[in-house]
This record gives C-alpha cells, sequence and structure tokens, in this order.
C-alpha cells in the first residue's frame, strides 16, 4: 500500500470523526465516538507530520488535504487542551486545607465479576478516605466491602445491591443526614442523595450517580443517560448547600452531554488545567479515558487529586481530596446557563419521558 493514498484515506475518515461529536444524535453509534477523542487527536497528529514527507509544493490538492487535516487537528485538540496541564485551573489549589473543613473522596467501579475483594480493601487502607462510592456492586461484593471495613469507622453508609451491575453503595467515616435512594428514571437504576456533615459541623450536599451507557445491551443510544445528569444537574443548581457530584457518569468530561452538565449545574470540574485523570479501560493501556468524575460547586478548593491502583477492575479508582472555603467562592464562580442551554437540557429529559412512555406501550419494560 502506498503511504499517501493511505493517509489521504485516513485524513478523511479523521474528518467525519472529528464531526461525528456534533451530530445531534443520541444513537449510540455516534455517541460511541466522544470516547477515544485523544486517540485521534494524537492519529490526526501523526498523520499530519508525516505527510509532510510526501507533500508535492506543486500540488493544490496536497495543500488543501493539509488545511483540511490540520484544521481537524485543531478543532480536536480544543476539546481536549483544558484537560491538560497548560490550560487554567477552573478549581484553584490549596495545600494548607484545614482538616475540620476538608473531605477526601475515593470512587472506585469494582466489576461486579471481579472476585479479588482484598485489592480494593488494600486500596482503601492505602488512600484512607472520609467517603468511599462504590459502584457495580451486588449482595457478594456488599458482605465483603462490609467485613474488610469493620471497625475502620464506616458507620454510616447508603447500600443499594444489586445483581444488573448497577449496585451501588455509599460508605462514610462523616455523618451522612437524611441519605435517600433515588431512582431518577427506571427502578433498577438507583442514584444516592445526601447531606454529609464535615468535622467543622458544616453541611455539604453529595449526590452519586451512575446512568447506563450509550452501548447495547444497556442501551441503544444516550437517551436515559443525559436525562439523568440533566436532572442532577438541575437539583445541584437548585442547592442551597455545596455541592459534591460523583460517579461512573459513563461519559467522558469533554463531551457535549458533560459539558451541558456543567452548564446547567454551575459545578466545576478539578480535572480542567491538570489532567485526564483516566479510569478506564484499566485493561487496555491505549483506550482510556476519564469515565468516573467528581464535580464540585464553587465553594470549594482542591487539595489533592489521583487516579488510584490496580484492583483487578476494568476501572481504576478516582480520588480527591477536597477544603470547602465559602468565603473565596466567587473567585471561580462559573456564570449560569442561558435559556438555550435550560432548554436544552428539559428537552434531553422530555425526550427520555417520551422514550419511555414508547416502551411502556411496546410491553419493553
Amino acid at each position: 500500500m502506498h503511504l499517501k493514498p493511505f493517509l489521504q484515506g485516513f485524513g478523511i475518515l479523521a474528518v467525519i470523526l472529528s464531526l461525528f461529536p456534533f451530530v445531534a444524535s443520541d444513537y449510540w453509534w455516534i455517541r460511541m465516538f466522544d470516547f477515544p477523542h485523544v486517540q485521534l487527536t494524537i492519529l490526526t497528529l501523526v498523520a499530519l507530520l508525516v505527510y509532510f514527507f510526501r507533500f508535492n509544493i506543486r500540488s493544490w490538492r496536497d495543500y488543501t488535504f493539509i488545511i483540511v487535516l490540520g484544521a481537524c487537528f485543531l478543532l480536536q485538540l480544543t476539546k481536549i487542551f483544558p484537560y491538560t496541564p497548560f490550560s487554567k485551573v477552573e478549581v484553584n489549589k490549596n495545600d494548607a486545607a484545614i482538616p475540620q473543613r476538608s473531605i477526601s473522596i475515593m470512587a472506585a467501579n469494582v466489576l461486579q465479576k471481579n472476585k479479588e475483594y482484598h485489592m480494593l480493601i488494600n486500596e482503601i487502607f492505602l488512600q484512607n478516605p472520609d467517603l468511599i462510592i462504590f459502584t457495580e456492586t451486588d449482595r457478594v461484593w456488599q458482605e465483603e466491602i462490609r467485613k474488610g471495613l469493620k471497625n475502620y469507622g464506616y458507620e454510616y453508609r447508603i447500600e443499594m445491591p444489586l445483581d444488573n451491575t448497577y449496585g451501588m453503595l455509599v460508605f462514610s467515616r462523616l455523618e451522612l443526614v437524611e441519605p435517600q435512594i433515588r431512582f431518577l428514571l427506571e427502578d433498577s437504576i438507583p442514584s444516592m442523595h445526601a447531606r454529609v456533615v464535615l468535622p467543622s459541623r458544616e453541611l455539604i450536599r453529595l449526590h452519586v450517580i451512575h446512568p447506563t451507557p450509550p452501548m447495547p445491551p444497556h442501551d441503544a443510544s444516550s437517551t436515559d443517560r443525559d436525562a439523568q445528569m440533566m436532572m442532577v444537574a438541575k437539583m445541584a443548581k437548585e442547592e442551597e448547600l455545596p455541592v459534591i457530584v460523583a460517579g461512573d457518569f459513563n461519559d467522558v468530561a469533554w463531551s457535549e452531554s458533560t459539558q451541558l452538565f456543567q452548564k446547567i449545574s454551575g459545578l466545576l470540574d478539578p480535572r480542567i488545567g491538570r489532567g485526564f485523570f483516566n479510569t478506564y479501560n484499566a485493561d487496555s493501556w491505549l483506550m482510556r479515558w476519564p469515565l468516573d468524575h467528581l464535580f464540585v460547586s464553587e465553594e470549594f478548593r482542591l487539595v489533592q487529586m489521583h487516579v488510584g491502583n490496580n484492583i483487578e477492575s476494568d476501572h481504576f479508582p478516582l480520588y480527591a481530596r477536597l477544603s470547602l472555603e465559602p468565603q473565596g467562592g466567587a473567585i471561580q464562580k462559573k456564570s449560569p446557563p442561558d435559556e438555550a442551554e435550560m432548554k436544552e437540557a428539559e428537552d434531553q429529559i422530555k425526550k427520555e419521558d417520551k422514550k419511555d412512555r414508547k416502551e411502556k406501550a411496546e410491553g419493553k419494560e
């Protein structure tokens, strides 16, 4: 195969894949191209650089190709640039946080079929978080985690073990006030909500979600996932307390859905200006992206954030320590969503409701 035609063919493919995320469709085979954006950006850059070795200075086709592929690369780069250290941070740093006004959180998708329970428990002992979010937990995982963490101070819990890979547990050393398990869309997909009491006795609001991925056999579209994200975004927007939203979103940080979630909720992403913090896929060094998220309101500062160690799941744990500093919130407060963005969020919720009614009418539930 000749190199030049191959690079031209790849360039055309790169342009098509770069435009896919802008297609107003929630079909899984379109939304799946939101995920490998970093990989596509790197491949496009490599193709662009290699093409220069076959560049014909007298060919207008080569000039056209270079311009189009260069524009494609820049378009891709703008999506991921905020998650590099070259971008300005969205959540400011605090290296001297007051322990009484701090909270450390670890989120871990355990992979329901994973049997290496001791590796998760060892990771918890290593990170020593105040609050732990577990997803994909069935009753076996519930019992193993209870046994492993017995007598280690995690006396506050919200538990909903399930066998459908959407079981969820929250274990906390900090007091949880009015904990709730809610089924926002389906009676098989829980979300968890509570007020958390910091050692300073200040209250913060916690929302935990794990929506379905936009991929068969889970779901043929991103409608359910996007609707649940928008519902929680509206909760965060209307909340008077400082807010933390965490969990496995089954979506990447730079997607249109997650960006809209941030717009509606007004929450900040600690990864911006720091790195990707890729938590999935732990089984592949090449195909990795950030699926596990932690968003915070403007009252928080970041003390520390990192991806944890291998626990034999297909996800790495995500760890963060936050400092509550409401007096500095105005410095990093996001602008409120405009009418078009609010309408788009409402449309996402209505679309899911319409889909749900249609499935019930067709006897799919």
